[in-house]
């Protein structure tokens, strides 16, 4: 059974999120998506919240699961035996980055090839901090992100700065 990684933040996870996870699913008998806990950024969503809203997401595909790890990514793809990593790519911009990412993760581990996905051009332009720029402003995110999470960005961002703003 070939396994492969989806690693990520997903702080949140939005539509672009999901359906690379949908197309690595066509490719890989199984895919993980791997919610990093980070220790080099602070997350808007709690790891609980970010796990929730994935489970959610990727209920209507069977062949993947969503797991935490909190080391390096190569060392979660040898522990769940995982051929692949995934890698959604939106713009040439990603592709630089990515590469040189992908070129360490082979050092460390051999056997575990980088899988580029890119993005369809309707989720080219998505990204998480984008969409919380946009929900914090007051601006609509309705079909990039599941309708769970955008209640949630609403009530965390928008909302919230509202109240801050009425204390004023």
């Amino acid at each position: 059974m070939s396994i492969a990684i989806y690693p990520g933040s997903f702080d949140p996870m939005t539509m672009g999120h999901i359906h690379i996870a949908e197309r690595a699913c066509r490719i890989f008998d199984h895919v993980i998506i791997g919610v990093a806990i980070p220790n080099y950024k602070s997350s808007l969503f709690t790891l609980d919240e970010r796990m929730e809203f994935l489970k959610e997401g990727i209920a209507h595909i069977p062949n993947c699961s969503v797991q935490v790890f909190d080391c390096l990514t190569v060392d979660f793809a040898k522990q769940v035996g995982a051929v692949a990593i995934i890698r959604g790519l939106r713009a040439i911009s990603d592709y630089e980055y990515e590469m040189q990412v992908a070129a360490i993760n082979k050092y460390l581990a051999e056997g575990v090839e980088t899988v580029f996905l890119m993005a369809n051009s309707e989720y080219s332009f998505l990204s998480s901090s984008i969409i919380k720029q946009v929900v914090s402003t007051g601006g609509k995110v309705t079909g990039l992100v599941t309708p769970r999470v955008e209640k949630a960005l609403t009530a965390k961002l928008y909302e919230g700065k509202l109240k801050a703003t009425e204390n004023i």
